[in-house]
């Protein structure tokens, strides 16, 4: 079996008759048993970074347990390629049709991140789009009311940042009018970030086989997270030699 060493970044790779694969490194998630056992709680908790309270509203000082998750509960699917939803002009886009990386983002035009979240959005995608990996952009409008716009006026919008990246239909992500994709994404992310989203440009990365590698809150850049990004996308590629798989994405 030959061994190959890889530029962590990649354009176009075409060997013929060899597939090309990264050894899997799977991120891990922080652990949470100092959170649990300190009281009272930090504002820098790991809880409250996922939007989470240790703290009774009513009774200050005393644990509480973690809110129900009747609201957040947890999706009966177990990939991204089981959804469909709409896209900005209300048509059904299964998302079982993006079968590499995926980056999942709520977005919302007026919001004092997008010019920025948007530039590095869009440099992303040009550069490993085709290498397998997509954007998906959900309008929403949750948090300070920055997508208040008919889908129409958005689109007009989103056009001024050049995103080329499907951008799709308005969406709940909290609350009781939480979309069954968002249900899925934060159910997913594991423990405790079943938790409330924070803002607007919060990020889930999830992998070919439609699983959430990992979760991004703001202050959180797109930049920030390329190097996860790269290796999903190297590992969509088998080494193989001697023709036993072509080069394709598995």
């Amino acid at each position: 079996m030959a061994s190959l060493t890889l530029s962590a970044t990649f354009h176009s790779l075409s060997l013929p008759g060899v597939n090309i694969q990264s050894n899997k490194t799977s991120p891990t998630m922080a652990s949470f048993v100092s959170a649990i056992k300190s009281s009272p709680v930090s504002s820098k908790s790991a809880f409250l970074q996922h939007g989470f309270s240790l703290q009774s509203p009513n009774l200050p000082g005393l644990a509480s347990k973690a809110p129900s998750l009747g609201v957040f509960a947890r999706a009966t699917t177990e990939k991204s390629h089981d959804f469909t939803v709409k896209d900005i002009d209300g048509k059904g886009v299964p998302l079982s049709k993006f079968k590499g990386v995926l980056l999942i983002v709520n977005v919302a035009s007026k919001c004092g991140f997008a010019s920025t979240n948007y530039s590095e959005l869009t440099r992303l995608y040009e550069k490993y789009k085709t290498e397998g990996f997509e954007i998906l952009a959900f309008l929403c409008n949750q948090f300070g009311g920055q997508e208040p716009g008919s889908n129409p006026e958005i689109k007009f919008a989103c056009a001024g940042y050049k995103a080329e990246f499907p951008i799709l239909d308005k969406v709940g992500v909290d609350g009781p009018s939480t979309a069954p994709v968002y249900q899925f994404l934060k159910s997913s992310a594991g423990g405790f970030s079943v938790g409330l989203i924070k803002w607007n440009l919060e990020k889930f990365l999830v992998d070919k086989n439609g699983k959430v590698v990992e979760r991004y809150p703001l202050p959180t850049s797109p930049f920030q997270i390329e190097k996860d990004i790269q290796k999903l996308i190297l590992e969509m590629f088998v080494i193989t030699v001697k023709g036993r798989k072509t080069n394709q994405y598995m």
